[in-house]
């Protein structure tokens, strides 16, 4: 079993670029790379299994129990020569004032060696204080080498490698000077995804040959190496009801694409075909039983959706007749009346009967927690808090006074800071993502997919 933890201090140090490097540079080598990011990201994700060639996984506290994170790890490391896991913010960071939800209790409860990526922008001597800080605050941690990240040169670099030899026991990995070839360009939620950038092969292919010459691989894989064995299998999650037969189309383009890879497993080992449908250029849908519209940025294709009047327009005909639908926050937007971003705006699906408005800044940020309002076509834990999360940088205006709500909001904002998830008929949208496995959205949404297919079937018999 190999395996690396790959944070750091802080946030923005430089983590995802290098995991992008390393999965594609031991990839090069031949190596069956596995990627994992710690925490609730669509985008890290989608640019990790283009580096790799294998699709990412998340493994998130706040989303999944220790159980289903062990039992998710083991299942996709196994096959796998190296497993690179991504955390996110620093090493010791989380909601828990005791550290139960950091990148430090994932490592341990994984047994997984810690690389820290360490941005060195204006610093020589400090890392020593820094490294041996974060060495004794939980001994139990096993930060097992440092990449010095973000290096002013060699002058630079001689002095960081000293001052790592004389106070430290940490090996060095390798030392990354700041390089233009390194960036990858961001946007408001972060990293514009690898599915929207027509240069990221190219940027990846660029990342790893930095990675290669900078940092010894050879001495990261000896180090990975020394990860604990995978932990005992744990029983796998209820199976969703038998999905075989039924056809689902779900938002797959350059506006949309935040799925977890974990869920879309989990429909087609229920047996579900799966049919990619493109927004901007498909005029309406195929012959379904369900649509699925993840998150994405539909705002930055404001014309391009409004200009494709015949998909909208079939769209709205297909959710009013009742075929079930599951919308998370870019997927609302694209159903709502209308988007509005400063100067532009576009007519949208409808559906939802308000208009969406894009800000600059964060309107839902964070993990959120909500309850069911009452019971709908994808209730499915009436006296359960749900665990979610929400970003987005849009609100929706003008929703009717009687607007049917799925949720009450209990920690987060929602659509309007009480109340998420829209309804209407067999629709579910709604700002905050949730896991669809694991007793989520699917096993719902596969019960109303079956049924719509048997009125279909009915409904011919009849005709």
């Amino acid at each position: 079993m190999s395996s690396l933890y790959l944070s750091a201090a802080h946030k923005s140090s430089g983590k995802t670029t290098l995991t992008l490097g390393l999965a594609r540079a031991l990839r090069d080598r031949g190596l069956k790379v596995q990627a994992f990011k710690k925490g609730p990201d669509y985008i890290d994700p989608i640019w990790h299994g283009q580096a790799s060639g294998r699709p990412s996984y998340n493994l998130d506290f706040h989303m999944m129990g220790t159980g289903e994170i062990d039992s998710l790890y083991r299942r996709h490391a196994a096959p796998a020569d190296i497993s690179l896991i991504e955390g996110n913010k620093g090493l010791y960071d989380g909601m828990d004032l005791e550290g139960g939800n950091s990148n430090a209790a994932l490592a341990k409860q994984l047994g997984v060696p810690v690389v820290l990526v360490l941005d060195t922008v204006g610093m020589t001597r400090g890392i020593a204080p820094l490294l041996l800080g974060y060495q004794a605050f939980d001994p139990a941690v096993r930060i097992a080498g440092v990449i010095l990240n973000k290096v002013g040169g060699p002058r630079h670099e001689e002095k960081l490698r000293a001052v790592l030899q004389r106070y430290t026991n940490l090996p060095c990995l390798g030392a990354v000077h700041r390089d233009s070839r390194l960036d990858i360009q961001e946007r408001h939620l972060g990293l514009i995804p690898g599915n929207e950038v027509e240069a990221a092969e190219a940027r990846i292919t660029a990342i790893a040959q930095v990675v290669a010459e900078r940092i010894d691989l050879d001495a990261l894989l000896a180090l990975a190496g020394q990860a604990r064995p995978l932990p005992a299998s744990s029983p796998s999650p209820d199976m969703p009801p038998d999905g075989h037969g039924l056809r689902i189309a779900y938002a797959r383009d350059r506006a949309f694409g935040f799925y977890y890879q974990e869920d879309l497993d989990t429909l087609r080992a229920a047996g579900v075909q799966l049919v990619p449908l493109d927004t901007l250029s498909d005029t309406r849908l195929p012959e379904v039983h369900a649509l699925i519209l993840g998150g994405g940025f539909p705002e930055m294709f404001i014309p391009q959706l409004a200009a494709n009047h015949p998909l909208r327009q079939n769209i709205r005909a297909a959710i009013d007749n009742g075929l079930p639908t599951y919308a998370e926050c870019g997927g609302l937007m694209y159903l709502a009346r209308s988007i509005r971003w400063d100067a532009q705006a576009g007519d949208m699906v409808g559906v939802v009967p308000g208009d969406v408005i894009m800000g600059d800044r964060p309107v839902g940020r964070g993990y959120a927690i909500l309850r069911e309002a009452g019971a709908g076509p994808f209730s499915s834990a009436p006296d359960q808090d749900i665990p979610a999360h929400e970003f987005h940088y849009s609100r929706i205006v003008n929703l009717p006074a009687d607007t049917d709500f799925a949720y009450r909001v209990v920690r987060g904002q929602g659509l309007d800071g009480r109340n998420d998830g829209f309804r209407h008929r067999n629709l579910l949208a709604s700002y905050c993502h949730r896991r669809g496995s694991g007793g989520g959205w699917i096993a719902p949404l596969l019960r109303q997919a079956a049924q719509y297919a048997r009125r279909g079937v009915a409904a011919r018999i009849a005709a």
